[in-house]
């Protein structure tokens, strides 16, 4: 495409991309991304990597038919509310996206604000159950803590008092504060390894 009929395509005058490294308006760059999906903005702005991002874009889609990671509807809370532990043994169902369609992964609800903005409220999370002891997982990770009486998610680290584990929200708002909890209390962990917003 010549550099003239990109000009006309995003609505500028001609000469306007020579003069982009100077200054671009957000507008502008907004305009140029939703009408070019692929194209870097950081080679636009600055001339360096690719002209063209060289992820694609993956679509998640939701089906009955066994494709991809079952999907529970099951609140993991961003706080530590009380909730009753009587979660689905059936999923609803299947959620196909490629990064995550791998064997014991499984997708569950995120509810709540403590974990934002890295977990949004209302998300999707896709989670794995950790089979190693409590001890020997990594620490500084985002974890799907679950006990008798609540599912929390949070960031665990190691804590000063012997035989707790230090849980930390992302949220650094006041009401939002990190815990400590025993080793013993805990029932099940997940790896929390991504999220989405919903699709529907």
């Amino acid at each position: 495409m010549a550099t003239v009929d990109f000009e006309k395509s995003i609505g500028v005058s001609n000469g306007y991309i020579s003069s982009i490294s100077k200054s671009i308006q957000p507008d502008k760059l907004e305009i140029i991304s939703d009408i070019y999906p692929n194209l870097s903005i950081e080679w636009l702005l600055i001339g360096k990597g690719e002209m063209l991002k060289t992820t694609s874009i993956e679509k998640a889609s939701i089906n009955y038919e066994y494709k991809g990671a079952p999907y529970y509807n099951v609140d993991f809370i961003g706080g530590f509310d009380l909730v009753l532990n009587d979660q689905t043994r059936n999923p609803d169902y299947y959620i196909d996206f490629a990064p995550y369609n791998k064997d014991g992964v499984v997708w569950c609800n995120i509810t709540g604000h403590s974990m934002e903005p890295e977990l949004n409220n209302g998300d999707f999370i896709a989670m794995k159950e950790m089979t190693d002891p409590i001890e020997y997982l990594p620490y500084g990770e985002v974890y799907g803590i679950v006990t008798d009486s609540y599912r929390t998610v949070k960031r665990m680290t190691a804590s000063n008092k012997e035989g707790f584990v230090h849980l930390i929200p992302t949220n650094k708002s006041p009401e939002f504060q990190p815990q400590d909890i025993p080793v013993s209390m805990i029932r099940k962990v997940y790896a929390v390894l991504g999220s989405m917003h919903r699709l529907f």
